[in-house]
């Protein structure tokens, strides 16, 4: 094993999974704009004939956001950070760094898969679980890789107390082998029924028993996907740019096993009104209730992570950034557990308000939070100075402005729609169509689009400034804090 004090870190797989989910991040959220053109304006939903239907994109949209980018900014920020928090490098291990890099070339092919069962409709037509069988093996083969790849770096560690962020990345790697694996569990109709095709399967669940383990599983990847392994990312990226050290390592750890605990039994608010029992939907809104507590524990031991050194905002985009995420997260975090209560659910279910928290976690939350460690890990991974500071700040303003229009018309959007859906006349009729309610928010549905399209162009931006920084002049050595930023 190499000296500690000569320890060399290889980035290869950092690296690839980085490029990998800058690209898919683009195309997700490019084909998120043209959905939202398309509800706007229905006719550009036929321009590209049956592949580029909303049906067909809306799938690609979301897998491309959750998968593309998400889940292979985890695996980047794994590989950098398990390093440096372990004390140990790919390099020492032949065996785990072959498995790391077999891990890129596998997934680039699930991708490519994925991607063209989309297009052609050959879908489960469960959310977020929409992949086929055979993809899903595959999907099932690079999680245990990655598992194989933790587990033995945490074995080799020299440093031996586990920081939080590898706690949460633990957690991320159980959570996810474990709802994927049950909400998967899926056979081909060829086999059931001797005829029909080898690559469709339907589920081993029926009726209200596949809506549990369904929604059990979808809101747990919003979990363990969107919210755990964030949370391990700023836990490790704003002490480091700040300088200062994570104000409560005790909170942390609280926060850790309370979000755990509770977040696994809030599924049910998804099916609040529906034939799953009433005390299954009952505690599924309490949960969600009192998952306010652990997701703020985190948040504002964020927060007070920057205590006494809140001038950096001014100075610091970065700084800015994740701030603006941990913000969103304690936003995103309360406007959840209130829409799970039932008296609210009964005006906000199937509305756009829904769409509207969706969008406001994940493009103010997820990926600000991404792109923040990316242009972290950008001057240690490839050596070179960030392009532009003045360009990360026009950035921040410009997807900062597209993240509030994006949501606060959606959430005008959504609770006029329940509104004018409960509305009855002097007689106990409906009040209004459904094309009444269509009509009503089609300027909301443009402004969405508008939104949408301005977050895009910032993320363009964002883009050029790592395609710049990759061909910058190299850095003489490496910054210990806070990243250096160019002109």
């Amino acid at each position: 094993m190499q000296n500690n004090a000569t320890l060399s870190y290889d980035y290869t797989v950092a690296k690839y999974f980085m490029l990998i989910s800058i690209v898919l991040g683009f195309v997700g959220m490019l084909v998120g704009v043209i959905l939202a053109f398309q509800l706007a304006f229905p006719v550009l939903s036929n321009l590209g004939g049956e592949f580029l239907t909303f049906g067909r994109l809306r799938p690609l949209h979301t897998n491309a956001v959750v998968y593309g980018f998400t889940i292979p900014a985890v695996f980047s920020t794994f590989f950098y950070v398990a390093q440096r928090t372990l004390k140990v490098s790919l390099a020492e291990s032949k065996f785990l760094n072959t498995v790391a890099k077999l891990m890129v070339p596998l997934y680039v092919i699930i991708l490519a898969l994925a991607v063209a069962s989309f297009l052609t409709g050959t879908v489960t037509s469960k959310e977020y679980a929409e992949l086929e069988w055979p993809i899903d093996l595959m999907v099932v083969v690079v999680w245990v890789m990655w598992g194989i790849v933790m587990f033995g770096m945490i074995g080799m560690r020299r440093e031996k107390t586990l920081y939080i962020s590898m706690w949460y990345y633990i957690a991320c790697f159980l959570g996810i082998a474990m709802l994927y694996i049950f909400n998967n569990l899926e056979v081909p109709t060829a086999l059931v029924s001797g005829y029909g095709s080898w690559l469709k399967s339907v589920s081993m669940y029926a009726g209200t028993n596949d809506a549990l383990v369904q929604w059990w599983f979808g809101h747990n990847a919003v979990a363990f996907g969107f919210t755990v392994p964030i949370v391990a990312m700023i836990y490790y990226f704003l002490p480091k740019e700040a300088g200062q050290p994570l104000y409560s390592y005790k909170l942390s750890l609280i926060g850790f096993w309370s979000l755990l605990f509770v977040y696994l039994w809030a599924g049910g608010h998804h099916l609040i009104y529906s034939t799953v029992p009433d005390w299954m939907q009952t505690m599924g809104s309490v949960f969600s209730v009192v998952l306010i507590l652990p997701s703020w524990a985190s948040a504002i031991n964020i927060l007070l992570t920057m205590k006494g050194q809140w001038q950096q905002l001014k100075d610091s985009p970065l700084i800015k950034f994740m701030i603006f995420a941990s913000t969103f997260y304690m936003f995103s975090t309360i406007e959840g557990p209130i829409q799970s209560i039932k008296s609210v659910n009964a005006l906000a279910h199937f509305t756009n308000w829904i769409v509207g928290h969706v969008h406001d976690g994940v493009l103010g939350w997820v990926v600000f939070m991404i792109m923040s460690a990316f242009y972290h890990m950008a001057p240690r991974l490839f050596g070179r100075e960030i392009y532009s500071k003045k360009l990360m700040d026009a950035q921040f303003w410009i997807q900062t402005t597209g993240v509030v229009l994006y949501f606060s018309s959606m959430w005008i959007a959504g609770i006029t729609q329940g509104l004018m859906w409960r509305a009855t006349d002097e007689y106990g009729s409906l009040a209004y169509s459904f094309i009444d309610t269509v009509r009503v928010l089609f300027p909301y549905y443009v402004i969405r689009a508008v939104g949408g399209a301005l977050y895009l162009a910032g993320f363009g931006m964002f883009i050029y400034n790592m395609y710049k920084t990759m061909s910058a002049p190299k850095l003489e050595k490496e910054p210990q804090f806070a990243s250096p930023m160019g002109a």
